[in-house]
């Protein structure tokens, strides 16, 4: 759909426009200078994002018998040989900072009490680590953080929160007939009048999160669509390794639990995961067993249901008894139990679910993408981080110090919104309301089953080819629909469901080998050289 000009439509005009109100959106707007005038827009809630489910914790060095060397040679290791050095130790050694500045905004981490009576972080161990050194907030840390953070934002009177609108493209000088490439703001969807209307900025900032909403099964909650990544790639920004996806090893399966995690702390606190006979089967695929990296438990687990025809596998806790149970997964215990399931007394049935985009908007160590004044944060942008496979607890780390990046960058470099720029309102004086929603629901369905099917936890290149075929069909039909039809929530993230879709497919084909969380029976060998995997768009440069 064109732009054209509409005077009885809405302009805002701000300094900062943030897209998204996770960790790394939230983050970002309470470390900008109070001088700036800042947006942000939520597509539901305020808290309604990955950040506020997140049960694990933030991986950081704290304990003295840890290191900063330790936690990079950790993260190294997962990432199956493709994180950035560099940028995995700019992270790591900013992750105490990092967790310090969350205690002194009053985050309430959990503490235990040392054999001489002092007290300190309790820390656990998950996938991947040498060492505890994840610290939480019992089991629902990412609430915790999310809660502290909102209510620190809540207190800035240059920061307007914009709830239930969704974001529909970003606007450069060059999409509005102007020389350059430089983003200059977004139209965005107003869920409550349904209108489009118009953010100017001179900074704007993508913090949508990733995309696991495009299978059929996630842990990620409805606004997890790849909208940022989407956008960015339609604006010219280019993106990489987005065929590694990252499968939880262990939701909660159950025709009512929807996609309710069960955090990998059980496993690092002594769950084990058996078959329905009883065995105990990961140390049958890897000496660390239940606390290998996530990509390693997620295809085990994959290949005993394929193998047995069983519909989920189980998570055994019962042995560490009710009292450690309560005080450290009160919320799973609480949720199992609404659903008649005592985790005290019973296995906790689970299967593998989509949970994180490792590859993303590609950005440098200030967040920025491609595009002047665009930058890009947390789980939609691709940084260098995660490589082939991100280790648990290192993804709310990596929003926070990315956004204290970006928020340094954009407060070093000041620079005035552009005086008398037209940028023409949003037009939708060619389209018509549809009245064959079907289409929608009809097509949201399918891509998320053949995703799922086809471009899931093991791959092959027939798999990878029949999805091809069938996301560029569905290209063709959201497209037209997109083009005669007045947009909605659903045709927004459906078409953007769609390009990230082609765009992890495309990943994946151009991958010839196995590695991390991309495994290809055609391929299963690890080639000598590791790549990324970088996608140029058509209005790149």
């Amino acid at each position: 759909m064109s732009p054209g000009v509409n005077v009885t439509q809405i302009e805002h005009q701000y300094d900062v426009l943030i897209v998204g109100s996770g960790a790394a959106g939230m983050t970002l707007a309470l470390k900008l200078g109070k001088q700036y005038r800042i947006a942000m827009l939520c597509k539901d809630d305020p808290t309604e994002g990955s950040t506020y489910y997140a049960q694990g914790g933030v991986a950081a060095v704290i304990d003295e018998y840890d290191s900063v060397q330790s936690h990079i040679e950790d993260t190294l290791g997962a990432g199956g040989g493709l994180c950035h050095r560099d940028v995995v130790e700019f992270t790591v050694q900013r992750s105490a900072q990092t967790v310090n500045w969350l205690v002194e905004l009053g985050v309430n981490f959990d503490t235990r009490t040392t054999g001489d009576g002092n007290t300190e972080f309790h820390l656990t161990m998950e996938g991947g680590h040498s060492h505890r050194r994840v610290i939480h907030a019992a089991d629902a840390t990412g609430r915790e953080i999310a809660e502290t953070l909102g209510s620190h934002l809540d207190t800035l009177d240059n920061v307007t929160i914009f709830p239930r609108y969704v974001a529909v493209d970003l606007i450069t000088r060059d999409k509005i007939g102007l020389p350059g490439k430089d983003c200059v703001g977004a139209y965005a969807l107003n869920l409550e009048s349904q209108q489009v209307e118009l953010f100017r900025a001179r900074y704007v900032v993508l913090a949508t999160g990733g995309a696991s909403k495009v299978y059929l099964y996630t842990s990620n909650p409805d606004t997890a669509s790849g909208d940022g990544i989407a956008m960015a790639w339609r604006a010219g920004c280019r993106v990489a390794n987005l065929e590694f996806n990252q499968f939880h090893p262990t939701c909660l399966y159950h025709p009512k639990a929807k996609s309710f995690l069960i955090t990998e702390s059980l496993r690092g606190e002594g769950a084990k995961l058996v078959l329905p006979n009883g065995h105990r089967f990961m140390p049958d695929f890897d000496e660390r067993a239940e606390l290998a990296p996530r990509d390693i438990v997620a295809r085990a687990i994959d290949h005993e249901m394929k193998r047995l025809g069983c519909d989920c596998v189980y998570l055994d806790i019962r042995h560490k008894g009710k009292d450690f149970i309560m005080t450290h997964f009160p919320t799973i215990h609480a949720r199992c139990l609404e659903l008649g399931i005592d985790i005290i007394k019973e296995l906790i049935p689970i299967v593998p679910a989509a949970h994180y985009t490792c590859g993303g908007i590609m950005t440098d160590t200030h967040g920025m993408t491609d595009l002047p004044h665009l930058y890009a944060i947390g789980e939609s942008s691709f940084t260098g981080l995660h490589g082939a496979n991100r280790m648990a607890s290192n993804s709310l780390l990596e929003c926070m110090v990315f956004a204290t990046a970006a928020a340094e960058h954009i407060n070093s470099h000041p620079e005035s919104l552009e005086p008398h720029l037209e940028i023409p309102f949003w037009d939708e004086t060619q389209v018509t309301n549809s009245d064959e929603d079907v289409i929608i629901s009809h097509n949201w369905e399918e891509l998320r089953r053949f995703m799922w099917d086809y471009v899931g936890i093991v791959r092959s290149d027939k798999r990878l080819q029949r999805a091809r075929r069938r996301v560029h069909l569905l290209q063709q039909e959201v497209t037209e629909y997109y083009s005669n039809y007045r947009i909605s929530s659903d045709l927004l993230e459906l078409r953007n469901l769609i390009q990230v879709a082609d765009l992890m497919i495309q990943c994946a084909i151009q991958r010839k080998e196995s590695r991390g969380l991309h495994y290809t029976l055609d391929y299963p060998q690890q080639a000598v050289q590791a790549n990324d995997t970088v996608l140029t768009p058509p209005l790149f440069g």
